[in-house]
């Protein structure tokens, strides 16, 4: 077949899913085709919170040309071009006091970082100084470590020159035959840790460790640069990006500010970034984070030393204090999207990670065990380091990877006109940006347009109550979760249930045979189960069973579920004889149309529907039902 053959072949395949999504739409949506767009398909499309549309299908007409090998200039497939496949990215587990595990101890810290090595761990973060191990204690701490085959990321704060010293102290007194093979990274995040809300080192400080850090044999880096940062805080994907490499940027100009080189500057940078359980997103935005750093050192006169390394975090916000075992999927996506990604390393949190001191009844080694086996089954069993940038040419990624580095680069732009990564968190133009991603985030969370299993949708009700010591904010990073807002509404729920041994109760009212009503009393209960809220379903009711219902169950809330069909019959009807029998107020499962022209007693007080700001809703019921804040 000729190449224009094979082109009219793949566009008369395409006509023709179009006309087909066309079908399908007109169907759904009770219209005619000829009553759609021309490109019909396009209704399908969805929208980040950066703006990038998401088509429903990418072709080979999305094609873009294929960008150069790993290892090579601006760095998209990679930065390691000889990394080794049989390992594939390095499997990173933190240590310390992190959970309050007693690793503060610095033989136990020592005996849980062998003990971590021995089953698969390739990458160390330990946390040093105030609420970690003593920076003197770091010798035995790292007694047995092969530091040439372990890379070392250090979490010091305030303390990260004693920190570092203790380090250099380990490695000068080691017998290390290849020092270069020496990966530390020293995280000093003095840029980022204010709008954390943790200690960092001031920057005279911060250039004296690189400047000793470029001096030394081994590679080491001083700086990291937290974009898990602006993640946590609500930030969108190209935000986190643009604002860390505003962040390197100021750091590389303070550095040669300073009268460090340009390439020497570069290479004590590294990045940390948020992986999510958005797998593609994650994916594109590794890939394009490599890009954007390697345009920076390109204009800054070193291209060959814009390959920063990157560690990957599963993200802190999208875990759950409910139901914490989903958890274990979250991380597994996160986990997956950065090493398809390129992350050259990788840390995943504890499922329970979220709850202060981890969730009740599971040790702290089984739920650092199972982070690390995440990855290990990604890598060992799926095999997914075998091949360098698997997600190369597929359409979708490509084209979500440049759509992602442009607005990225575009957020960057925007920091740079106000003056530069200082001046933008100085006049509260970075905060102002993230905090506006972050209410839209809020908003399409509390409407369940944005689904997260366990809290919003499909919520398990007879869960254990949360002991409130676990659920209370742990340490002073600011991190806004996702779920933050129902786990509010869920804890007022368990102080309830504590204070009258009965969870807050609203009766349903399902009207007609189960095929009639099931799908909005199963609505109605998860919606409900979201905030803390027990639904009680008698099963079907006719008008004259309410009464009944209403004095066995004591509810003074109750919501009317039916056809509506039946809405048409028997739903004023039914409003009536709940309010005879003591309701206080009445809902309905439906949308509001069906009541239009009603007034009066007759008419439901309000009306539950999926577009609905289900928190405020919930809210509402729960001050109605006396469930303290």
């Amino acid at each position: 077949m000729s190449i224009a053959s094979h082109e009219d072949a793949a566009r008369s395949a395409h006509a023709a899913w179009q006309k087909a999504v066309a079908g399908v739409l007109a169907k759904s949506r009770r219209v005619e085709v000829s009553d759609l767009p021309a490109d019909a398909e396009h209704l399908l499309d969805s929208t980040t919170y950066d703006g990038i549309t998401v088509s429903p299908l990418y072709t080979a007409f999305d094609e873009r040309p294929e960008g150069p090998l790993p290892g090579q200039f601006p760095y998209l497939r990679g930065r390691d071009p000889h990394r080794d496949v049989n390992a594939g990215w390095k499997v990173c587990t933190r240590h310390g006091s992190v959970r309050g595990d007693g690793a503060d101890d610095a033989a136990t810290a020592n005996t849980q970082i062998l003990d971590s090595l021995s089953n698969g761990t390739s990458a160390l973060w330990l946390t040093v100084g105030n609420g970690g191990v003593d920076p003197t204690a770091l010798p035995e701490v790292l007694r047995g470590v092969f530091l040439e085959l372990a890379p070392l990321t250090i979490d010091a704060r305030g303390d990260v020159s004693a920190a570092a010293a203790a380090v250099f102290e380990v490695l000068d007194s080691a017998d290390i035959d290849e020092r270069a093979a020496v990966d530390i990274r020293l995280g000093v995040s003095t840029l980022t840790a204010g709008l954390s809300g943790t200690e960092s080192i001031e920057m005279t400080e911060a250039l004296e460790l690189a400047r000793k850090s470029i001096g030394r044999a081994e590679t080491i880096r001083a700086i990291t640069v937290d974009g898990t940062v602006f993640h946590n805080l609500g930030g969108s994907d190209a935000q986190e990006l643009g604002a860390a490499i505003a962040a390197g940027l100021e750091y590389l100009r303070s550095m040669t500010d300073a009268g460090i080189g340009i390439a020497d500057a570069l290479r004590q940078i590294e990045f940390r970034f948020s992986a999510t359980d958005d797998q593609f997103q994650t994916i594109a935005k590794f890939r394009a984070a490599r890009t954007l750093w390697a345009r920076i050192a390109q204009v800054c006169g070193a291209p060959d030393a814009g390959d920063a390394p990157q560690h990957a975090v599963t993200s802190e916000a999208m875990m759950s204090q409910r139901d914490p075992w989903v958890n274990m999927l979250r991380t597994t996506l996160a986990s997956f999207g950065a090493g398809v990604g390129g992350a050259d390393s990788v840390t995943v949190l504890p499922f329970d990670a979220a709850l202060a001191g981890g969730a009740a009844g599971v040790s702290k080694t089984f739920a650092a065990r199972i982070a690390r086996n995440t990855q290990l089954l990604l890598l060992e069993e799926a095999h997914l380091g075998r091949v360098l940038d698997p997600g190369a040419g597929s359409w979708y990624i490509e084209e979500l990877t440049t759509a992602v580095a442009a607005k990225a680069w575009e957020f960057f732009q925007t920091i740079e006109t106000s003056g530069g990564f200082r001046a933008a968190v100085d006049d509260g133009s970075l905060m102002t940006a993230i905090e506006n991603t972050r209410a839209e985030r809020d908003s399409d969370i509390a409407h369940r347009v944005t689904p997260l299993t366990g809290v919003n949708e499909f919520p398990n009700l007879a869960e254990a109550p949360l002991d409130p010591e676990r659920t209370a904010p742990q340490g002073s990073t600011t991190v806004y979760r996702y779920g933050r807002a129902f786990e509010s509404l869920r804890d007022r729920s368990d102080a309830y249930l504590a204070e009258h041994d009965s969870r807050p109760t609203v009766l349903l009212v399902p009207l007609g045979s189960v095929a009639e009503h099931n799908v909005r009393t199963t609505f109605a209960s998860n919606l409900l189960a979201s905030g803390g809220i027990e639904a009680v379903d008698p099963g079907p009711l006719t008008v004259d069973g309410i009464a009944g219902s209403v004095e066995t169950s004591g509810a003074r809330i109750a919501v009317v579920c039916g056809t509506d069909k039946r809405y048409a019959d028997e739903a004023a009807t039914a409003v009536d004889a709940l309010r005879a029998a003591g309701v206080t107020q009445v809902l309905l499962a439906g949308p509001e149309k069906i009541f239009t022209g009603t007034e009066g007693t007759s008419r439901p007080d309000g009306f539950l529907t999926a577009k609905i700001d289900a928190v405020a809703v919930l809210t509402e019921l729960l001050d109605t039902l006396g469930a303290s804040k």
